[in-house]
């Protein structure tokens, strides 16, 4: 850990052997960042990261204060396994480290939606821990109504599936992956499809279809527990169409500052109560909420004059990026003081 009296952070981000040693923070998808912390007083610096050299990587991270990252559950068809370890090692150091992995499995997972399924933005949620309990639950579900499947850990809508059942042994399936057309199928093709998100003992979350997805999805970003700007975007992926299309590609998402007056009753309830159950629930410390995190709430059905009834869709805490530019002061101010903290 340094101990120099300018605090000294990195930026982790995965990249190959030439991305690492060219790197340049002006010229990186971070630069604007970058600036801000180099303006606020935080050295900064690019660390390239890639299994490869993790040894490496940790080597530069152990003589810095902190570092943030941004490195999704699966890059490049491998896992955070290894990045995981050493991160945890650099933090047992006395190395900052957000987001930490401990905290990633308890609050960056789909389990996080079976465990606040009572909670006010919660829905109907279950875990689907093998092919029998998706041969059987999940089968009996679907005479209910659509249900949408998700793999324990993923990103970009890898692992999430749409069911509809149609008539007898009929089901719609939709994939969420760009590009993903709609089939209609029999159930032990819906089996065959989901298989592979079982292995090595892995598992998926089973959500009640929201039925206003049409009207997009609201993106909350926060930094530490404080609301620092939105998102909104329409999301198409799941969008109910005639088997063999492709659905249409999803709107631009739309960036706001945490004032947008769209979202101040959504913001009231996070800062108000929700990011404490939130914790409370999932078990994480507040005071070991991430730098930088999103949540993703879509819209649930209401009574006609009731409030509007927000659901929670995901939260991401791996690889937070793009973010709102007015994300980017409160971030470095709340490194500064997490900083000034462990020192």
């Amino acid at each position: 850990m340094a101990t120099l009296s300018s605090p000294r952070v990195a930026l982790l981000y995965p990249g190959d052997r030439e991305a690492r040693d060219r790197s340049d923070p002006d010229a990186s998808r971070f630069a604007a960042l970058f600036k801000a912390f180099r303006d606020g007083g935080i050295a900064a610096e690019p660390a390239v990261y890639r299994d490869d050299f993790a040894a490496e990587v940790q080597r530069q991270l152990e003589q810095l204060d902190g570092v943030l990252v941004w490195h999704n559950p699966i890059e490049g068809g491998r896992s955070r396994r290894t990045l995981d370890a050493m991160l945890a090692a650099v933090a047992s150091q006395g190395v900052l480290v957000s987001a930490h992995p401990d905290t990633i499995l308890r609050l960056g997972t789909k389990d996080v939606l079976l465990a606040t399924r009572e909670l006010p933005f919660g829905s109907d949620s279950h875990s689907v821990v093998d092919i029998a309990a998706l041969t059987s639950r999940v089968h009996e579900r679907l005479d209910a109504g659509p249900r949408v499947l998700k793999q324990h850990r993923g990103h970009s809508g890898i692992g999430v599936w749409r069911i509809e059942r149609t008539g007898a042994d009929r089901y719609k399936l939709r994939h969420a992956q760009r590009g993903a057309v709609e089939e209609e199928v029999d159930f032990a093709t819906v089996v065959a499809r989901l298989q592979p998100y079982f292995e090595g003992g892995a598992h998926m979350i089973d959500q009640a279809w929201q039925a206003r997805l049409a009207e997009g999805m609201t993106r909350a970003y926060l930094v530490k527990d404080r609301v620092a700007g939105f998102g909104h975007q329409a999301i198409n992926a799941l969008f109910p169409a005639t088997a063999g299309d492709a659905p249409p590609p999803p709107g631009p998402r739309l960036y706001s500052g945490a004032d947008d007056s769209r979202f101040q009753e959504l913001r009231r309830r996070l800062e108000g109560g929700w990011i404490e159950m939130l914790c409370a629930r999932v078990g994480v410390d507040p005071a070991r909420v991430p730098l930088l995190w999103d949540v993703d709430f879509l819209f649930g059905e209401r009574g006609e004059h009731g409030p509007e009834r927000y659901v929670l869709c995901e939260i991401n805490v791996s690889s937070v990026s793009p973010f709102p530019d007015a994300a980017i002061p409160p971030l470095v101010e709340a490194t500064r003081e997490a900083l000034s903290i462990g020192r």
